[in-house]
């Protein structure tokens, strides 16, 4: 009992905080973490011992497939190569400068058990990403942060795996180390694309949203499981299940199924991430006191963790500078010109057919099939528009020199760091001295540069101001397309009502004057105008329902769904004058 009120008032202090974080504009894991300490300092206060297996088990593994879930794939797969030396390179040169560096000042400590301290410190949070987006910065740069947070903790905990067998052992195998992380990611992807596209379909065929949120509850531990089992990467595995599922909800789940994800997994995430804050607060002062107690005190082991955080910063540094350089000579070396002569003859092929090439000697010619050569020819297409849109995107939102400040100083260490510190064996004689640098580490970064991170933009004037017509201008292009796929669908002879029977041909003919063209300004003006009227119309009649809720004249059914609809007509009224302003 004593368990689960600790729980609740845990829950009730992460949603407080939370809140009060956001009327401050300060991020809340860095009050949580105040929060955390501040209790943990009170004398009649005992915090219980923390099972790492029940973070490492129990909380990333959902943590990152809520991230993944919401993940933009598109500018993912535009930006793999960066995010990939970020998430993989970048951890394992931290992790092998930082080895060499513990080796070197701290008694005792070889650089195999070194390197595993590195890789408990090298993985950044997601923390990051949620301060990035409140700030106005690039989504290009926000989408490189999450993608690195999502994938270095893989490479950060296979690497401390391997090193932490090689400190016990004795002896390091460079070619063991690296199958075992190329093993331990291949089974990953896929375990995890395999278990996010089976679920995906599972909760399609489900459809209650009720029951597809409780088999969504179990979609990262039926893909992290399984691939521990094997001797992979679970949290690889977790973070791929989610986004297929994330990527396949638009297609397979209803505006329902999609509505109650979005909120479950948003309220799970924010339990979880305050939670790990809020206990990294509570047990910094339990881990103070074991250090204390050792001969050589808290100072040698104070400074080596703010000494490995500058190295941290500055190898970070270093890097994303080379990253930014090769990004530029790849942007120097593309040509728009090439796709659209592509596209042009694309256009040729579509007004004259393919064009007749002699049969290899000694074979006969077999000419394609009208419909195998309008795929190939929409295929093509497809590529051809891919490419050139990548183009644009590169172009409109190139990174410069403050994109790249910003991404060094917003690798903030969290809840991987404080999670894995926890997993060096016990008996390791120099444990509490381990876990003590972790600790501070992420401490100090969290605040540090937590803190100072919207100063930092501020200064570096990275709010973007353009981006709002850019938004605006896609939206409306974006419109336009919907508005020919519906004029479309009404002249099609297999537009028919749910029920399957057909549409009175006046409706046709009203609906089709609506989509024969866009709106102009003076249209758009009065549908503004006509949705504030249905808005206030609706809250009026909120009011009245609720009113007759108390009655009994009305069945408790039947004023939940029309409390529903008016519910979903507001949401999508709401939807639609923000898109107006």
């Amino acid at each position: 009992m004593d368990l689960l009120l600790v729980i609740v008032i845990g829950v009730i202090a992460v949603a407080v905080v939370t809140a009060l974080a956001e009327r401050l504009g300060v991020a809340g894991p860095l009050l949580l973490v105040a929060l955390g300490l501040a209790i943990g300092l009170l004398p009649f206060v005992e915090v219980p011992e923390i099972d790492p297996e029940l973070i490492l088990v129990g909380v990333l593994p959902p943590l990152l497939y809520a991230s993944a879930v919401r993940l933009p794939a598109i500018e993912f797969r535009r930006d793999l190569a960066p995010i990939s030396g970020l998430a993989v390179v970048l951890v394992i040169i931290t992790a092998l400068v930082l080895g060499w560096f513990f080796s070197l000042v701290l008694p005792g400590v070889g650089f195999a058990l070194g390197v595993a301290l590195g890789a408990i410190i090298s993985p950044t949070d997601a923390v990051a990403t949620s301060i990035a987006k409140r700030l106005g910065i690039s989504p290009r740069v926000t989408t490189m942060l999450e993608g690195e947070s999502l994938l270095n903790d893989a490479t950060a905990l296979v690497l401390l795996r391997t090193a932490l067998i090689a400190a016990v052992a004795g002896t390091f195998s460079f070619g063991s180390a690296v199958g075992a992380f190329v093993w331990a990611v291949f089974i990953a992807i896929v375990i995890g694309a395999l278990v996010g596209f089976l679920t995906l379909r599972l909760r399609a065929w489900v459809r209650s949203s009720a029951a597809s949120t409780a088999i969504g509850f179990t979609v990262p531990f039926l893909a992290y499981l399984p691939t521990e089992h094997l001797n992979g990467s679970g949290l690889v595995a977790a973070v791929i299940a989610g986004i297929v599922s994330g990527q396949g909800a638009a297609r397979w789940f209803t505006p329902e199924q999609r509505l109650s994800d979005q909120v479950n997994w948003r309220t799970v995430e924010l339990v979880l991430e305050g939670g790990i804050f809020l206990i990294m607060g509570l047990e910094l002062d339990q881990i103070v006191s074991a250090v204390a107690g050792r001969h050589e005190g808290l100072g040698l082991a104070t400074t080596v963790a703010l000494c490995a955080l500058v190295i941290v910063l500055v190898v970070r540094a270093v890097y994303v500078s080379l990253l930014l350089w090769a990004g530029r000579k790849r942007a120097s070396r593309m040509d728009r010109s090439q796709f659209e002569r592509m596209d042009a003859r694309l256009d040729q092929i579509s007004e004259n057919g393919w064009p007749d090439r002699p049969a290899p000697r000694g074979r006969s010619r077999v000419k394609p099939s009208p419909e195998r050569a309008e795929r190939r020819l929409m295929t093509m297409r497809e590529r051809v528009a891919r490419a050139l849109a990548d183009f644009d995107y590169y172009q409109s939102s190139p990174l410069g020199w403050k994109h790249g400040t910003v991404i060094v100083w917003a690798g903030m260490r969290g809840v991987v760091t404080l999670a894995a510190a926890q997993t060096i064996p016990r008996s390791v004689e120099d444990r509490p001295v381990l876990i003590y640098i972790a600790f501070v580490v992420a401490l100090v970064s969290l605040m540090l540069q937590g803190f100072t991170l919207p100063w930092l933009s501020n200064r570096l004037m990275l709010d973007a101001p353009g981006e709002g017509a850019d938004d605006a201008a896609e939206q409306e292009r974006l419109a336009g397309e919907l508005r020919e796929a519906a004029a479309s669908a009404l002249t099609a002879a297999d537009l028919r009502r749910r029920d399957g029977s057909p549409f009175e041909p006046e409706l046709i003919e009203r609906m089709a004057l609506r989509y024969a063209a866009p709106a102009t300004q003076e249209t758009t003006a009065f549908e503004q105008e006509m949705l504030e009227l249905r808005l206030a119309l609706n809250v009026a009649m909120r009011g009245r329902l609720t009113k007759l809720s108390s009655g009994g004249a009305f069945s408790t059914r039947t004023l939940r769904r029309t409390l529903a609809e008016l519910d979903a007509d507001q949401l999508s009224l709401e939807l639609r004058l923000s898109g107006n302003e």
